[in-house]
């Protein structure tokens, strides 16, 4: 492979990509320098408080970003087949880091929830990780789902199950819900029957019913969500914040880095509410922009997933457009008030390493599928070749002699008799 190829900006081939892998890159790129730039802005007052640098999470963004981009770079270059085959061994791999989050002398809690590992000097969280080889597995399985026997179809079932019931144990209903909706939307693409993807649905919100239930945050979320000026200065008060932003915003609203709410009002406004701050200082308008790029994403990967032959990689495509565009409408309806408050980060926007690659290794598989899927198939079309070829008469030239007629033999002895 040459090496340059894995440069954003020195990638010569990118000219003889399909149209559709064209614009999905550009907007990938468009979509990250949009997020540093408010990640910038949404992070400098409470990064220059805590850490005496304004710059401090910016610049750990950018190397993320490096790393994201060098990912993001050798999915597109690889094809998908090889990216497959390891797709199985690298989610048990994340499935074995997820199950140590949930041990209290491996994982590190942050805010009551044990996401993290340590590994070295950076924290990764496998379960932002595992997301896109969920969609990798998902659509392998379920696109060959006539194929499989009945023990891989239990085993496979049974993996997608751990890892949910991981993500419940963090706890993390948010992304739980998100990964689990996405498996079953692939599954309901690759039309599995009605039996399965209803009993699947049914028991995906008894789970989610029950962790409800058992643990009282979520519910004081869901129930401060429906009133949060019940109680303004406890539960509600995150919503509240976020909805003084948005709706401080007005139309054009206040100019960048001239938000107000940023200023230790807003709660965590550098990773799950980075929105209100974007809508505050961009206003409607700004919020229409990325509205617009992501409805242009979403129509992208569907004619994607339309063209695609292979029924795996179809799901891989649809899987990738439902796991970043819903993510990303999710994230914006909690800042807005019109879902329950998640911990679900806005892709390319919100801070954190493990959630920046893991959209841009995303991204880098539907680009992959678009190349893949507009690649043209080659017949080689063979005539069969006669045993005994037949020569066709040589038409005389111009200046060669006419040719003579024969004479058979027997008639000259008869003209001589006579």
């Amino acid at each position: 492979m040459n090496w340059r190829r894995l440069l954003p900006f020195l990638d010569s081939s990118v000219e003889q990509w399909a149209t559709e892998a064209r614009l999905l890159r550009w907007l990938t790129l468009v979509w990250l320098c949009m997020g540093l730039a408010m990640l910038f802005s949404a992070s400098y007052p409470i990064a220059y408080a805590t850490e005496g640098d304004g710059f401090y999470y910016l610049k750990r963004q950018l190397a993320f970003s490096g790393l994201g981009l060098l990912g993001f770079n050798l999915v597109v270059h690889t094809p998908l087949r090889h990216i497959l085959r390891l797709s199985g061994l690298l989610i048990i791999v994340l499935l074995g880091l997820l199950v140590a989050t949930n041990i209290p002398s491996i994982a590190e809690p942050i805010n009551g929830a044990s996401r993290w590992l340590n590994l070295g000097p950076v924290p990764i969280q496998p379960s932002e990780l595992i997301k896109p080889l969920l969609v990798l597995q998902g659509a392998l399985v379920f696109g060959r789902w006539q194929r499989l026997g009945g023990w891989r179809r239990l085993l496979w079932l049974g993996v997608f199950s751990a890892i949910l019931v991981g993500i419940l144990l963090q706890p993390n209903l948010s992304t739980a819900a998100l990964c689990g909706i996405v498996l079953w939307l692939i599954a309901l693409a690759a039309d599995l029957p009605a039996t399965y993807l209803g009993g699947t649905a049914v028991v995906g919100l008894l789970a989610a019913c029950l962790s409800i239930g058992v643990r009282e945050y979520q519910r004081r979320r869901i129930l401060s969500f429906l009133n949060p000026w019940q109680d303004p200065a406890g539960d509600g008060y995150q919503l509240i914040q976020s909805l003084l932003a948005v709706g401080s915003g007005g139309l054009l609203g206040t100019g960048f880095g001239l938000s107000q709410q940023k200023q230790f009002y807003l709660p965590i406004q550098y990773t799950d509410f980075i929105f209100a701050v974007y809508a505050e200082e961009f206003g409607l308008l700004g919020g229409m922009v990325l509205l617009l790029l992501l409805a242009t994403y979403a129509t992208l990967a569907l004619r994607v997933a339309l063209k695609c032959r292979d029924p795996v990689l179809r799901l891989v495509a649809m899987g990738v457009g439902v796991l970043l565009v819903g993510q990303s409408l999710l994230n914006i309806g909690v800042a807005t008030g019109a879902l329950p408050t998640t911990g679900l980060p806005l892709p390319m926007f919100s801070y954190g390493g493990s959630s920046l690659i893991s959209s841009l290794f995303s991204a880098g598989l539907l680009v992959r599928v678009a190349r893949e899927a507009s690649g043209a198939q080659v017949i080689t079309l063979a005539a069969p070749r006669p045993e005994t070829p037949l020569e066709l008469p040589r038409s005389p030239a111009p200046h060669d002699p006419l040719p003579r007629r024969r004479t058979p033999p027997g008639s000259v002895r008869r003209r001589a008799l006579r």
